[in-house]
C-alpha cells in the first residue's frame, strides 16, 4: 500500500483502503451520478488514479464493487416492504415491482443498471451467481411457506429464475415503461399466472 496521500490519513491495510474508496464512491455519485468516474474519486480520496487502479481495474469495476457493497440495504428494504404478502403468485408480482423501483431509484445499486452504462455483458451479468443469490435472497424473506403451498426446492429455484429473467427483461425495455398498476396486470397475467402454475 502507498505511504503517501489519503488527505495526510494513510489507511492502516488493504481492508480499510477499500472500504474507503467505496465510502468516496458514494459521495462522488451522490453529487455526480452517473458521470462518477474513478478519477474523480481518487481527487475525493486525495491520491493518485493509480492507487486506486491498485484495488480497482477501472470505473466499471469499482461502480460494481459499490453496488454489491450497498445489497445488504436494498435487500432490507425490499423485505420490509413484501412483509405479510403470504400468497406466492402475489408476493412475486408485488416483489418485482418493488426490487425493479429500488433499483430505479437506488443510488448506488441502480446506477450500474443505468441505461448508460448498460452492455450484453452487464446484462448477462443479471442471470449470473451474485444475481441468482441476491434473488434467492429476495425469494426466502418472502412471507411465503413454500412448502406449504405446494412448492419444492426444485420450483422455488423455477420461482428465482422467473423473477431474474422477468427483472432482466424489465431493465432492457425502459422504453416501454407503464403506469404502476398496468405493469401490475401485465405482471400478473404473465409472471403470476406462472407462479399459480407451478403450485398447482
Amino acid at each position: 500500500m502507498r505511504t503517501h496521500g489519503w488527505g495526510g490519513d494513510v489507511p492502516i491495510d488493504d481492508d480499510e483502503a477499500i472500504a474507503r474508496i467505496l465510502a468516496a464512491t458514494r459521495a462522488c455519485i451522490d453529487r455526480k451520478g452517473t458521470s462518477t468516474s474513478l478519477a474523480d474519486v481518487a481527487r475525493e480520496l486525495q491520491v493518485t488514479r493509480p492507487t486506486v487502479y491498485r484495488y480497482f481495474k477501472g470505473t466499471e469495476e469499482l461502480l460494481q464493487a459499490t453496488a454489491m457493497n450497498a445489497v445488504g440495504d436494498l435487500l432490507t428494504r425490499v423485505s420490509v416492504k413484501l412483509a405479510g404478502i403470504t400468497q406466492p403468485d402475489v408476493a412475486v408480482v408485488h416483489g418485482l415491482l418493488v426490487v425493479f423501483e429500488e433499483l430505479t431509484t437506488e443510488s448506488y445499486v441502480g446506477l450500474v443498471l443505468n441505461v448508460d452504462h448498460l452492455n450484453m455483458s452487464r446484462l448477462g451479468e443479471l442471470t449470473s451467481e451474485v444475481a441468482y443469490g441476491f434473488a434467492r435472497s429476495v425469494v426466502t424473506q418472502m412471507d411465503v411457506d413454500w412448502d406449504a403451498r405446494g412448492f419444492d426446492e426444485r420450483d422455488v429455484d423455477d420461482v428465482i429464475e422467473i423473477l431474474l429473467r422477468t427483472l432482466q427483461s424489465l431493465i432492457v425495455d425502459r422504453a416501454r415503461e407503464r403506469p404502476e398498476d398496468e405493469l401490475r396486470r401485465f405482471l400478473d397475467r404473465w409472471v403470476g399466472a406462472s407462479i399459480r402454475a407451478i403450485g398447482n
